[in-house]
């Protein structure tokens, strides 16, 4: 059982959340885009959110400065922060400009917003489920482009959901310690897009 719930934790792991975010936003938009057009902003937020944490993961392995990616240590996880706002902040204001993809330009601000009060929460020396806060996150993406777009959106909704609550699971059978970690994280990334949404729906 074990084994499975860490499968559950890396295949739902919040590295894929701004990707999966941007992939739905083009699966649900009606607004007509070109293929290359999607293929530049879809590939850069690919290499920027995935690969290159991905690669600077390896080479911290390498050099014996860490050892996983659970990242248990608090200066660890500060750091991992620094890099992924960074990324996002070069994703929010080079790939997704206001005047070209104004919803996917808030998401990645909540996405911002969420990862900042996680980091001043660690400064506080409290952890929030960083796994809860992506899927908080693209939920709320989800209900925003539903509304917006007044589309019926249940199935996915049901299946980020479903997700949600199997990742919840696995994180506290993981660490039981865990339940407020969870909650917090879940609730941060569902407030701070929900906060979003008066500047663009």
């Amino acid at each position: 059982m074990r084994i499975l719930y860490l499968i559950i934790s890396y295949v739902l792991h919040p590295l894929y959340i701004p990707f999966a975010g941007t992939l739905a936003y083009f699966l649900i938009t009606p607004k007509h885009s070109p293929f290359e057009t999607q293929s530049s902003i879809i590939t850069p937020i690919f290499i920027l959110t995935v690969i290159i944490p991905v690669i600077v993961y390896l080479i911290f392995q390498n050099l014996a400065i860490t050892s996983t990616l659970k990242l248990p240590n608090f200066q660890h996880r500060k750091y991992s922060i620094y890099l992924i706002l960074a990324l996002l902040l070069l994703v929010l204001f080079r790939i997704t400009p206001y005047d070209f993809t104004i919803e996917l330009h808030f998401y990645f601000m909540g996405l911002i917003a969420a990862l900042l009060c996680a980091l001043l929460l660690l400064f506080l020396k409290f952890k929030c489920s960083l796994h809860l806060l992506g899927m908080g996150s693209i939920l709320m993406f989800l209900i925003h482009l539903s509304i917006h777009y007044e589309k019926n959106l249940i199935v996915p909704l049901s299946i980020i959901t479903f997700l949600s609550g199997l990742l919840a699971t696995s994180r506290l059978y993981l660490n039981p310690k865990r339940k407020a970690e969870v909650l917090i994280g879940f609730l941060l990334g569902i407030c701070t897009q929900l906060f979003t949404i008066k500047f663009w729906l």
